[in-house]
């Protein structure tokens, strides 16, 4: 029989293991030895933080991030074809969700492996339940264009999307460009556009806020300088 594919979530913030996780999770993670994981380092550094029932050394960690090739994830589903449990992990939140992993879960569905969702914090969630915004119709986009006017079109396209479908519209930026995304929402949106900036969610510079913008832009700007920010809009 094959293994497990658990998804196991990962605290928002460094340290944090213990506040954030369920106990339950942690039970789950620490007697597994293999692991597929976004970068080696800091996983290393959760797993020391969560404890494991195993020497650090002894973990077999495999990397699946945006370097890997597609022809090299399926040798990753080697342990668990050979019956062992297999620990998936994002670099913060949940695996597979805006994350290099769904590749690998989709392989193990494929297969007919048994995937197993662990409880933790997923900072679009936590986003929406806290912005006021529209709960019920909601869409993630992950990243959008980098060049200005790319963006600039993305944003008006998402903004029409929300007005005709009263959905509300999340997506994420690479943290060192959060400022200058927050000011072309400001450029492209119109006056009555609701937006929220949600930053640092779970960790202790949390700050979830909800303005129109025509009032942000009646404001100094928020300080989103590389702080995990997740934008949601609702026209």
């Amino acid at each position: 029989m094959s293994g497990t594919l658990y998804l196991i979530p990962v605290p928002l913030g460094p340290g944090q293991a213990a506040e954030t996780l369920h106990p339950d999770v942690l039970a789950t993670l620490r007697p597994l030895t293999h692991f597929v994981v976004e970068q080696a380092k800091s996983a290393r550094a959760f797993l020391k933080a969560a404890g494991t029932d195993h020497p650090l050394q002894e973990l077999r960690l495999e990397e699946l991030n945006e370097h890997t090739r597609s022809g090299d994830i399926e040798r990753l589903l080697a342990p668990l074809r050979a019956g062992h449990d297999v620990g998936l992990l994002s670099e913060a939140g949940c695996p597979a969700v805006a994350d290099p992993g769904a590749d690998l879960v989709a392989l193990a569905q494929r297969e007919n492996i048994r995937v197993a969702p662990l409880v933790g914090p997923s900072s679009l969630l936590l986003a929406l339940m806290a912005s006021g915004l529209n709960g019920q119709r909601f869409a993630f986009h992950g990243y959008l264009p980098a060049k200005e006017a790319e963006r600039h079109k993305a944003l008006g396209e998402l903004e029409s999307e929300s007005r005709r479908r009263q959905q509300t519209q999340l997506f994420i930026e690479t943290p060192y460009r959060n400022q200058a995304l927050f000011a072309a929402i400001l450029r492209a949106c119109r006056p009555d556009t609701r937006l929220c900036v949600a930053t640092d969610l779970t960790l202790p510079g949390e700050s979830v806020r909800t303005r129109r913008i025509g009032e942000w832009m009646k404001e100094a700007p928020p300080d989103l300088e590389r702080r995990p920010t997740v934008f949601l809009l609702l026209a």
